[in-house]
């Protein structure tokens, strides 16, 4: 943990100052020059000051969100990248910043709480939002900290810790008190917040009961055999959120994902981006990282050279390997016309040949992926050669070309900059946890969990006849399939290995992570004249099976801490410690 990334919390009050509202619906009170002595004395000044956490303290870790999430887990290809082949070291970049980030986010959410809760004169009412925004957000940030580096610190006030000035001098805790500390601290956050469905996108009381049935859910196998109390626990608050918070699945998948719906019932917990006000840190620029080169006019977009992984693709059904490492081959790779694309969640989660978008390029027809590649009067930028290495691009996370941008968000991009927002714990997401809960206990029949499920799968493939009992296998896919993209399946493996690392890691080691050969002339030729033929010009469409499993064991699912932190806190070596979280802190 860096020096500088406890110390950042101290300016967390002089910047939430500074920053301006995080999207339109958050608006910023017209007063002006504040100080930190009574800037939160009205309402508004409440809720805009809390505003920039929902954005600014985790710009960091938008890449380590992707590289961790998906490329770790097998769901994206990033060429040679150490999350690939699982050799992550305390000095990777992204790691750094990742951990930077959420130790940046705790100090904020720390002081931004303290700031509001001896304020004078705002309303009880939002003063309890406030700090219950607040806390959710510290919550969330432990809870990426815990399944990442496994053992952390407890800095549960920011100021006090530097007060005291034994930051470098902190020890770790047990994993397991870190979950309680976390539910200790969303236990607080549901006393604050409103009871009811926030239709601005900001965090109210089911928004952080999801969060906490999903601790719950993770919390349950910590210590190396699943606790049928903690997975009730987490079947319960997901039900509770399922049938009281007001809000529904969105009808259609890929909608999920548009800026217009940025705010949307689908949508319980996102970093919620903006370009308005030219302020690094609060713009989205997953786009850049994820893109295909010439995507959007304002340039800067790289991210064609990576994308869904052959795995993915395998587990949407259009492409077949049959057998592993150095006996891998392709099998099947059907053409559009031939392929069972009766998923909805394929097209949204990655482009393929054939693919048609409306809602990209509108300004042109639509967003055809062939002629993108191939075609200069379409797109003068066409290179001629498609980018990805397996054969498709990414969807999610993109916002289209400056057109699309200003009609579904009402604003103008910006290089590196949307205003997209990043969904980050979605209302399906609860549905499973509640179906994986029960199916832990065994009670995989009951119709809760039955209907959990089916309305989750039966959106996304509209044809799929209902199931009357739901297994851990099957939630363990319908999660991989619906969260695809969105930095969430390391994070179930993580979860799983707690208690079933073996199962992890062979799933891990069996996984076709490599890229496909020969796929760019495939393409063409199908482009050009319709052909789908694997032998091409330029040889065979195969897998790339010259590599080995990926070196994966039981110390894999926690990833070391940033060599500074070490070196400036020799204690993150030494072996953790047991804390009575209930007697120790309290709210």
């Amino acid at each position: 943990m860096k020096t500088n990334s406890i110390k950042y919390g101290v300016v967390a009050l002089a910047m939430s100052l500074g920053l301006s509202s995080c999207d339109n619906f958050l608006n910023r009170p017209t007063e002006d020059n504040y100080n930190a002595d009574n800037y939160y004395s009205t309402d508004a000044a409440c809720l805009s000051g809390v505003n920039y956490l929902y954005n600014s303290p985790w710009y960091d870790f938008q890449r380590g969100f992707i590289k961790v999430g998906e490329v770790f887990s097998g769901n994206m290809y990033w060429g040679n990248s150490p999350y690939l082949n699982f050799s992550v070291n305390g000095t990777d970049e992204d790691l750094v910043n990742m951990s930077y980030s959420l130790w940046a986010v705790i100090g904020h959410c720390s002081t931004v709480y303290e700031s509001i809760e001896k304020a004078e004169g705002p309303s009880e009412a939002i003063k309890n939002q406030c700090m219950g925004e607040a806390l959710t957000w510290k919550a969330m940030a432990y809870f990426y900290l815990v399944r990442t580096f496994g053992d952390v610190p407890i800095i549960h006030s920011n100021s006090a810790t530097l007060a005291e000035g034994n930051y470098n001098e902190l020890k770790k805790v047990q994993k397991a008190d870190v979950y309680e500390y976390i539910i200790l601290t969303l236990e607080k956050a549901l006393e604050l917040l409103p009871k009811h469905k926030d239709i601005e996108g900001r965090i109210d009381y089911f928004c952080a009961e999801g969060l906490l049935a999903k601790v719950y859910l993770t919390k349950a196998g910590v210590n190396g055999s699943l606790d049928n109390a903690d997975l009730q626990k987490a079947a319960d608050l997901a039900k509770d959120v399922i049938d009281n918070s007001g809000r529904v699945l969105m009808e259609n998948y890929e909608d999920i994902f548009r800026g217009s719906n940025n705010v949307s019932d689908e949508s319980l917990i996102a970093w919620r981006w903006t370009t308005e006000g030219n302020e690094w840190t609060r713009q989205n620029t997953q786009q850049s990282d994820l893109g295909i080169e010439g995507f959007c006019e304002v340039g800067s977009v790289w991210g064609g050279w990576g994308g869904p992984s052959v795995d993915l693709m395998e587990a949407f059904g259009v492409i077949e390997i049959e057998g592993y490492g150095l006996e891998s081959r392709l099998k099947t790779f059907d053409s559009p016309e031939t392929r069972a694309d009766i998923d909805t969640r394929r097209k949204a989660t990655m482009m393929l040949a054939g693919d048609y978008y409306p809602y990209f390029w509108r300004d042109k027809g639509g967003f055809n992926y062939l002629r993108f590649i191939y075609d200069k009067s379409y797109n003068k930028d066409a290179t001629g050669q498609l980018q990805g290495p397996c054969g498709c691009n990414n969807v999610k996370h993109l916002y289209g070309n400056s057109a699309d941008h200003q009609a579904e968000m009402g604003m103008s991009d910006a290089r590196m900059a949307s205003a997209l927002a990043t969904h980050i714990l979605r209302l399906a997401d609860v549905y499973l946890i509640h179906a994986e809960a029960m199916a832990l206990m065994g009670k995989g029949g009951e119709a809760s969990a039955v209907d959990a499920y089916n309305e989750v799968r039966q959106r996304a493939i509209p044809t799929a006849a209902p199931v009357s009992s739901v297994t851990f296998d099957m939630v363990w896919k319908e999660r991989r399939l619906e969260l695809a993209g969105e930095g969430d399946r390391w994070y179930d493996f993580v979860r799983r290995a707690y208690y079933d690392a073996p199962a992890c890691i062979d799933e891990l080691k069996h996984q076709h992570r490599n890229q496909m050969w020969n796929c760019d002339p495939l393409y063409k030729a199908y482009y050009e004249s319709n052909t789908w033929n694997l032998v091409t010009v330029d040889g065979n469409v195969e897998y790339n099976y010259e590599v080995d499993v990926p070196n994966v064991t039981e110390n894999s699912f926690t990833i070391p801490f940033p060599t500074e932190d070490v070196a400036l806190n020799p204690n993150l070596l030494a072996e953790p410690e047991h804390v009575d979280i209930r007697a120790t802190y309290k709210y």
